[in-house]
């Protein structure tokens, strides 16, 4: 079986640098190698960009193996076709303003999220807090039925670094959603006590959820958030695009974990134990 690998996006931004830091601090414990990719859009700029990478990754002193690759085509759709031609795990990527020229805001990031079947770990400029990985990781858990899926990858996560989990969910007045709350807390709290992950959960105000995330984040000092793309399907859930941007963006610049929605699975996972 292939080695496991990461990819990180780089444009040559600090906000990249970071993102390979990231990658770096999570590949190691892992035995990961890490694809540094950088996408151009014409062909007579691979060869510049190759030698960019190269002496940036020169740079790096470290047992992870760094691969520079570049590709021609746009980032919206070949950062996620690159990880999955090369069955990656985990992509790490930078957030920044518009000074970069692939402009990964907090919306392009969604964006680009949109057109990948591999999660993504966003960073903003913020380096690892230590080189121990993800010690706890915060998992919003509104009632739309996708946001499940995200615990097997969660759950993966937490095994390697002995993690423990924050589930925080919206506390609801109409008795049936009520209901449907408990339920969820309750299959999320087997969920990881099956696999033998410490977990807390935590009602919050469906008012305002976005903040009582990142609020709740810092509270336990958190090393991650975990959160779905759904601006495309979002019918029950209480965290809209706007609401994912924010989070993405968000002012402690906790490094957030988002994937996509996969029709009728839970058993998607970013499956580091092979």
């Amino acid at each position: 079986m292939s080695a496991k690998n990461f990819i990180v996006p780089h444009d040559f931004t600090t906000a990249a640098n970071v993102a390979l830091d990231h990658a770096i601090a999570t590949a190691g414990p892992l035995g990961a190698d890490v694809y540094v990719l950088h996408v151009v859009s014409k062909e007579k700029d691979i060869k510049d960009a190759e030698n960019k990478l190269t002496a940036l990754i020169n740079e790096y002193k470290t047992d992870v193996s760094l691969i520079p690759s570049v590709r021609v085509g746009n980032i919206f759709d070949d950062i996620g076709n690159f990880a999955a031609e090369h069955h990656s795990e985990l992509i790490f990527m930078g957030t920044h303003g518009a000074q970069g020229w692939q402009h990964i805001t907090g919306m392009n990031a969604l964006k680009v999220i949109t057109h990948s079947t591999v999660p993504f770990i966003i960073v903003q400029d913020k380096t690892p807090k230590d080189d121990d990985g993800y010690n706890d990781i915060v998992v919003p858990l509104d009632l739309n039925k996708e946001t499940k899926q995200k615990l097997a990858v969660v759950a993966n996560i937490a095994k390697y670094f002995n993690s423990r989990v924050h589930v925080i969910t919206p506390e609801e007045t109409d008795e049936f959603l009520k209901h449907q709350v408990k339920a969820n807390i309750i299959f999320a709290k087997k969920y990881f006590d099956e696999r033998n992950i410490d977990v807390t959960t935590t009602l919050v105000p469906s008012s305002g959820f976005d903040k009582h995330v990142i609020k709740h984040a810092v509270n336990v000092d958190a090393d991650l958030i975990s959160i779905m793309n759904l601006n495309r399907n979002n019918l029950f859930g209480v965290l809209t695009s706007n609401h994912e941007e924010y989070i993405i963006t968000n002012d402690a610049k906790i490094p957030i974990l988002i994937m996509n929605p996969i029709e009728g699975s839970l058993s998607f996972s970013a499956d580091f134990n092979g």
